[in-house]
């Protein structure tokens, strides 16, 4: 079975457009999915034509029109071309098509049109310019598909870390750790391992906030007071979880291959270690979402855009992510 994945274009400036079109041109994804590009037809096809992408791509109003077999199916919900394009660069009108984009498709994944979506990169200035004001992309998805408790995965190889908290300035981490938010991101990561990745019997860490995870309250108390008996309390609820663990001798020691999942208590804290394990092949997936949503883990890249030198290994990741998972749901 062939899952129909929507692909949103992300910021038209960026490199979003070019990772999607080096996938949609391979066998592998043409074997796979059923793709149907969200965004503009008309720099779809401009940077089709630069990148010399050879396939037919057809202009479509709704998810459910027909297209020939050979034809790549593009929903046009921006009627603007290459004109528009200021490649490099953060503007109002790349973060209106990527933003309509995102909402088009959410609609079609909560419609049963699509299996799942893979959202382009984006840049949070052309959204914020074009009126989106949401801290990313996950953010505006939690809210357009009514999903109460998310939290981000990312996903590199074999190591799957989710993120206590996203997008939150550095010296306010500490004062958005507390033990309900860190029982649910349990809650949210053990149920996501069993439905979406088919882990039988779950086993996750949970990393300090603290360096050496508060050395017994001699670097802080957040260990003691918040996150052990939140790891107390998600056991008794039947999540195998275990900390917490000091995060730089944790990934040192490798440890984290003991586990199927890690919890990490802030964005750095767990993107560092997963970065360096694999770069160009990290997903960004939505746990606990009503529907199945994956990203590549970069950028918008504006200062290779345009260039046709961007690495597409990140977004076909999150494409065969995106099958897997769909194929698993429907179990």
């Amino acid at each position: 079975m062939k899952p129909r994945i929507a692909l949103t274009i992300g910021d038209f400036n960026g490199i979003g457009p070019e990772v999607i079109l080096k996938n949609i041109a391979t066998a592998s994804t043409q074997k796979s999915i059923q793709p149907l590009l969200v965004g503009s037809f008309g720099i779809f096809e401009h940077y089709a034509k630069r990148f010399k992408i050879k396939k037919v791509f057809l202009a479509v109003a709704s998810a459910s029109e027909k297209v020939p077999v050979n034809a790549i199916p593009v929903l046009d919900v921006y009627q603007g071309g290459a004109k528009n394009l200021q490649i490099g660069k953060p503007a109002p009108d790349a973060g209106i098509c990527a933003g309509t984009a995102i909402e088009r498709s959410v609609r079609l994944c909560l419609d049963g049109e699509v299996d799942a979506m893979v959202t382009g990169p984006v840049s949070k200035e052309s959204l914020h310019i074009a009126g989106y004001n949401f801290p990313g992309q996950t953010e505006m998805l939690a809210m357009l598909s009514r999903s109460d408790r998310v939290t981000m995965m990312l996903i590199a190889k074999s190591l799957r870390i989710g993120l206590a908290t996203i997008h939150v300035p550095v010296r306010k981490i500490a004062e958005n750790i507390f033990l309900e938010r860190i029982v649910e991101k349990l809650e949210t990561i053990n149920a996501s391992l069993l439905n979406d990745f088919r882990v039988k019997a779950p086993a996750i860490a949970v990393l300090g906030l603290n360096p050496h995870a508060g050395e017994h309250g001699a670097i802080g108390l957040e260990e003691i007071e918040i996150i052990e008996p939140a790891i107390e309390q998600a056991k008794q609820k039947g999540i195998n979880a275990s900390g917490p663990f000091p995060a730089d001798g944790f990934f040192a020691s490798r440890a984290h291959e003991k586990f199927d999942a890690v919890l990490a208590m802030y964005h750095d804290q767990g993107l560092i270690p997963l970065k360096m394990t694999g770069f160009n092949e990290g997903v960004n997936f939505s746990a606990g979402l009503k529907i199945i949503r994956t990203s590549p883990d970069h950028g918008t890249a504006f200062d290779i855009a345009g260039k046709g030198i961007a690495d597409p290994r990140s977004m076909g990741a999150a494409i065969q992510l995106a099958r897997v998972i769909a194929l698993n749901r429907k179990k």
